[in-house]
């Protein structure tokens, strides 16, 4: 090899040396590597938070009705089978507002605002439903019983089981006010198509908002199995 030649490949190993010394460098080369994921294998101590979880997906601390142990069908018996399942969200006034969103949203449609049974749905055919106050059937339902009715539908009523759970107990919180069995005021305001704000539910609550690396099941609170 000339000497031309030896000249101009040390000149490029050179060049090539000082563009990946440039390149490793500049900050902004590592935002791939800093960008917010799941890092399964970091220390608890990590808080770079990941986006959040997809709709419906399971959260880490299981479901209050796992499709392993409750059938999924509209009959009263599958029903009566998680009318035992404990409300774990408080009735305050937070979840009585959250519930309110949602069912103005998901239920009023069919059961009206107050849960009459006189929602616009009626007006084409859909049978009425009273669930509020004056229903002697809706009052005496446990809390549990109502979750597994939105979760499977029964009768004309289809599954609303796309209402996540924590979304399910506030809704419940809230049908309680309508019926008088609360303290807290029944509020029936709501938007209209295309409001935003107030009227629409907040980000999902179904999973965590960051990695859980070292997860221990026995240094959390117990769920329903």
């Amino acid at each position: 090899m000339s000497a031309e030649r030896r000249f101009a490949a040390s000149r490029a190993r050179l060049a090539l040396v000082a563009c990946s010394l440039l390149l490793t460098g500049c900050s902004w080369f590592t935002d791939f590597k800093e960008q917010p994921k799941i890092d399964p294998w970091e220390t608890a101590a990590d808080t770079i938070p990941f986006r959040g979880n997809p709709q419906s997906s399971v959260p880490i601390y299981g479901s209050d009705a796992p499709g392993f142990i409750y059938a999924r069908t509209n009959l009263p018996a599958s029903i009566s089978a998680m009318a035992n399942i404990p409300n774990p969200i408080p009735a305050d006034s937070a979840s009585v507002n959250r519930g309110r969103i949602n069912f103005q949203i998901n239920c009023a449609v069919c059961h009206g605002p107050l849960g009459q049974g006189n929602g616009p749905a009626t007006k084409y055919g859909m049978v009425g439903m009273n669930i509020g106050a004056g229903s002697l059937a809706a009052t005496q339902y446990t809390d549990g019983y109502i979750f597994g009715m939105i979760r499977n539908g029964r009768g004309l009523m289809p599954s609303y089981n796309r209402i996540e759970e924590p979304d399910r107990w506030d809704i419940i919180n809230y049908l309680r006010t309508l019926q008088g069995k609360s303290t807290i005021a029944a509020d029936t305001s709501h938007g209209f198509p295309g409001e935003t704000g107030p009227y629409v539910p907040a980000a999902t609550q179904e999973g965590p908002t960051r990695p859980v690396p070292y997860y221990h099941p026995t240094n959390q609170p117990e769920r329903q199995p």
